[in-house]
């Protein structure tokens, strides 16, 4: 499934700019929960080397997506790259 990129998205997206950590620094701060709302949870997973988020659509169906360092800042500067999510199961 297609993940919408939403202002909730965006915002923790902004915060993930403005921090400008690299992925190392990244790696030194990971947290699964580093960001959340009422729609998303995530942070960034140094095995991965990604931000990890699970979503809840209006259905209340969860899905799981990642998002590199640059898809996150490309997101914050208002591009929107395709993201796939994959329902839990």
């Amino acid at each position: 499934m297609e993940i919408v990129i939403t202002e909730q998205l965006e915002h923790i997206c902004f915060q993930i700019k403005v921090k400008n950590y690299s992925l190392q620094q990244w790696a030194q701060v990971a947290s699964a929960d580093m960001f959340q709302d009422d729609v998303y949870c995530g942070g960034f997973d140094r095995r991965e080397n990604r931000f990890c988020f699970s979503y809840y659509n209006e259905d209340e169906i969860e899905y799981w997506f990642q998002l590199s360092l640059q898809q996150a800042i490309d997101i914050a500067n208002g591009k929107e790259p395709l993201i796939m999510g994959y329902a839990s199961e």
